[in-house]
């Protein structure tokens, strides 16, 4: 598939996603699109909000040894 068939896809999938907030899903479902986006971001973001916390843990935790290892043999070398 040639990258302008591509790009063309994504920018209709694009405007599907922002129709169906707008007005889809109340012709749809019965229910407006803003209230289901609403929905779908308090429960996402707690959600990322703790993997994000989670990755910064994790980091942090790896440079924490990452740095006791290197202490540990900066001592060997010195002996």
């Amino acid at each position: 598939m040639q990258a302008i068939i591509k790009v063309l896809f994504g920018a209709l999938i694009m405007v599907a996603a922002v129709w169906w907030v707008f007005q889809g899903s109340d012709k749809v479902l019965g229910t407006p699109g803003w209230l289901d986006l609403k929905v779908l971001l308090n429960g996402g973001i707690p959600v990322a909000a703790f993997l994000i916390g989670l990755f910064i843990v994790w980091l942090e935790m790896d440079e924490l040894k990452i740095e006791r290892e290197l202490k540990t043999e900066e001592k060997k070398k010195k002996k």
